[in-house]
């Protein structure tokens, strides 16, 4: 690379001639010298006149001589400016919010396994024939396999350990008595004849309870003169057999469910609900109503119902309540209740109950003082 620095003296054309002279008689340029020109080249003179080519032994050349950098490197250029970075685009709109699910968790049951249409998702399902609990139903899926609530017999337990024997008592074996004297023989008497076998009194009552086994079905009339609704066929319930649902006779069509507006925790919650809760939760409600009466209270008037000649009536929780509207369907002759809307013995707050409708199944809550429902007791032995 070349660098021609022009004093300013001569000629473009004069200087153009002076390159050309350079490359020509580049020997006689005397090129070989040192490195002397601070931009790092080789300086040579040029005279304007002569043009003759000389390198000095200084950095500068003779008066009326141009100056020639051989192999002096150009200035680096300037870098560019990076350019500025672009505006981020504005967010997308929020998607429309999905229509609400029905409300699951609710305990259904009937006398066959459950179809994909019937429920809610979370929702159970008790079939009270085979004792099977379905559930919770899945939204995608429905119902998944029932598992059986019976579980498998258990093993016989060991035998006890025999009771040490005690210690003697103080008191010393007295002295033997004087032996009496031995009487006559007695004649042989005649043999009676045999007699008949005789039948055991019957501990269960009603014309369907031979000695300790009943054998009632769904829709017969029970000891209490209503009509069972329930067989535990299984013996899942220790504490009884059948549910009886009371006679028409102890109906009414409109209570409130209590007036004092007392909150009854023992008739809320899951187990609650369940079937063989309905006599718990009636006591807790008398209990707990104690100023009320047969008039403005349905656990209450339940429990005072004298349906043949039974006193142990009570409100049927949930769980029987439903059990009693899938069974009696026809049979049950119901008497209309408030719009078919009943009470059951569960309490869902401090200020509703939970009412089912016989005549379509479905259940609600209501204020449990100014609201109102119809009562039919049941019993369960």
């Amino acid at each position: 690379m070349f660098k021609a620095i022009n004093t300013g003296k001569a000629s473009k054309s004069s200087f153009g001639l002076l390159l050309l002279a350079l490359i020509l008689g580049g020997v006689g340029a005397q090129a070989s010298g040192v490195l002397n020109s601070p931009s790092g080249g080789y300086l040579v003179c040029v005279n304007s006149k002569t043009k003759v080519v000389t390198h000095p032994g200084t950095t500068n050349c003779p008066k009326g001589s141009d100056k020639l950098v051989l192999g002096a490197q150009g200035a680096a250029g300037v870098d560019g400016l990076a350019g500025a970075a672009g505006i981020a685009g504005a967010a997308g709109i929020a998607g429309k919010d999905g229509l609400n699910g029905k409300d699951g968790k609710t305990l259904w049951n009937g006398v066959k396994d459950p179809e994909n249409t019937w429920g809610a998702p979370g929702d159970m399902f008790i079939n009270s024939v085979t004792k099977t609990l379905f559930g919770p139903k899945d939204l995608t899926t429905g119902w998944p396999a029932g598992v059986s609530m019976v579980g498998p017999k258990g093993d016989q337990g060991p035998i006890g350990l025999t009771g040490a024997t005690g210690p003697q008592g103080p008191g010393g074996s007295g002295p033997a008595g004087p032996q009496g004297p031995q009487g006559p023989a007695g004649a042989n008497g005649a043999t009676g004849p045999a007699g008949a076998n005789g039948i055991a009194a019957p501990i269960a009552t009603g014309a369907n309870c031979i000695l300790t086994k009943c054998t009632y079905k769904i829709g017969d009339t029970g000891p209490g003169g209503g009509t069972i609704f329930f067989v535990d066929y299984n013996d899942i319930y220790p504490g009884f057999s059948y549910l009886e649902a009371s006679p028409r006779a102890c109906e009414s069509a409109s209570l409130p469910w209590q007036s004092a507006g007392v909150e009854v925790t023992a008739a809320r919650g899951w187990a609650s609900r369940a079937v063989g809760a309905g006599q718990a939760n009636t006591t807790g409600i008398i209990s707990a109503s104690t100023g009320d009466t047969i008039t403005n209270n349905a656990a209450i008037f339940a429990a005072s119902c004298t349906g043949g000649g039974k006193s142990d009536w009570f409100l049927g929780s949930l769980g029987e309540m439903k059990l009693m509207y899938d069974n009696l369907q026809g049979v049950g002759d119901f008497g209309g209740g408030y719009y078919w809307w009943y009470w059951t013995s569960n309490e869902e707050n401090t200020y509703s109950a939970i009412e089912l409708h016989l005549k379509n199944g479905s259940q609600q809550t209501a204020n449990e003082v100014v609201g109102r429902g119809g009562v039919r007791p049941i019993r369960s032995f």
